[in-house]
This record gives structure tokens, sequence and C-alpha cells, in this order.
């Protein structure tokens, strides 16, 4: 009979995950007996977050300051989780932004500020963590884009979308590259996820959002979460490569007209 992935003889890092979704993956593998580092901008919420997230995990749980931005500090995060777990098996590569900003008014700054946290922070993070897996002789790495940029589009965040849509471009070519060494590379498509981030666009949005979710409801963290879990087991082993959205169905209707009466 197969067995499940013991989550207790994994470690996990997660960046990003001082709150929203990126704190709900840590919970749930921590939950699940795995060792967490919790990475973060700032590192005095990264560890407080931590601390919090052993209370309710068992407490393997460490909390790393990191600016995505900074090469060397990405470099710094993995050695010091591999050097703090023994051995990193896998990464949710999940820190991003989503700054609102129309095309006309957008600078340079704008732009490189997106990119510069969500694709090249992703493939630099993906980059260190590299030799701590090879060294292991295994990996998973999990990516958090968005449905936003690779299947839709919204007015305000060009640039978000363009970060979002690059990332997937990136997981194909290094799921081919990573998989001889055993390493498989897939990313979550959350739709709209009540975080504290959807939480300051308003609540005529989370309205507005609500009601283009079939399902009749936002996503939680924990929704995002468990896809992550799944894509990072080992039952999970021959699937590298892929996308799974979790949006509740909101990509499946081509506009509001076509939810039935029957249907909401």
């Amino acid at each position: 009979m197969m067995m499940g992935t013991d989550w207790r003889k994994r470690s996990v890092v997660v960046t990003g995950a001082t709150r929203g979704i990126g704190r709900g993956i840590a919970e749930l593998f921590a939950r699940r007996g795995a060792a967490v580092v919790v990475t973060g901008r700032d590192e005095a919420v990264a560890r407080k977050v931590a601390d919090e997230i052993a209370c309710i995990g068992g407490g393997r749980v460490l909390g790393l300051g990191a600016d995505l931005r900074d090469p060397e500090a990405i470099e710094t995060m993995a050695a010091e989780a591999e050097g703090h777990h023994g051995h990193v098996d896998v990464l949710c590569a999940n820190a991003g932004i989503f700054p609102e900003k129309p095309l006309r008014e957008m600078t340079a700054g704008d732009v490189d500020d997106v990119l510069a946290v969500n694709l090249r922070g992703s493939v630099l993070t993906v980059k260190a963590f590299l030799p701590a897996m090879e060294r292991a002789g295994h990996g998973r790495i999990v990516l958090t884009s968005s449905i936003t940029g690779p299947t839709t589009g919204y007015a305000g965040w060009t640039h978000y979308g363009a970060s979002k849509a690059g990332q997937l471009g990136f997981l194909r070519g290094a799921a081919l590259e990573l998989a001889p060494a055993g390493i498989t590379v897939n990313a979550v498509l959350p739709g709209n996820i009540r975080t504290e981030g959807l939480a300051d666009l308003g609540e005529e949005y989370l309205r507005r959002m609500t009601a283009a979710i079939p399902l009749g409801r936002l996503g939680e963290a924990a929704d995002i979460a468990h896809a992550a879990l799944f894509l990072a087991s080992d039952e999970a082993a021959f699937i590298t490569g892929q996308t799974l959205t979790v949006d509740g169905g909101q990509t499946l209707p081509e506009s509001l007209e076509a939810f039935t009466p029957a249907s909401r």
C-alpha cells in the first residue's frame, strides 16, 4: 500500500510568508510536521511569524529576513536555511508585490520594482536553492503565480500580469533543466484569495470579485496551501512543468451572463 509523504522528514522554505498566502502555506506545512523556514523582507516580522507558527505546528520553524531585490540577500537566506535544518527539500517561491498603477502613469521604476521581486526574485531564489536540492538528490519547487497575466488581464496591473506570465516561461525551462536532478518545478495560479492585500482594495472590489466566482466565495489562503502541499509531495513526483489553477471557477465563464440561475 502506498504511504503518504512523511513531512517530518522534509524541510520547507516559503518566501513571502509573513502574511497572506505565504503564511497559509507555511502554517499548513508546519501542521503536517515539516521543518519550515519563513522568510520576509522584514526579519523581525519573519521571526515573530515563525514563533507564532511554531506554536501551532510543532516547533521547527525559523524566521529569516531577505529582500528578494538583493541577490546577495537571497544567497545568504539559502545558506542559512540549509545550515539550520541541514537540508532543503521544498521551496515555495511565493513572495510577490502587486501595486496598482495605470499604464499611462507607469514609470520605469514601477516596472523594475515589480519585475525585480516577482520575476527576477523568483528566478534567483530558485537558483540559490539548487545546490541544497542537488546535494539531497531530489527537490520540489512550487511557484505562486496568478491567473492575472497567464490567463486573464486586469486594468492597472499590467506590470504585475507581465511578471506572473514571465514566471511560467521560467518554470517550463527550469523544469526541463532540473528534471535529471530529480527536482520538479510547478506553479499554483490563485484567483482572488481573501488576504490582507485583497482587503486593502475595498468592500466594493471584494463584492464584485465574489460575484464573478462560480463557487460563490473568495478563496482562502488554505486553498492555495493545499495545492502547494500536493505539488510538493511524494505523490506528485511525476508532475513537473505544470500549473494548477485554484480560482473557484473564476476563469471558466466568458461573462457574468454565462452563469445560469441554477448555478448561482
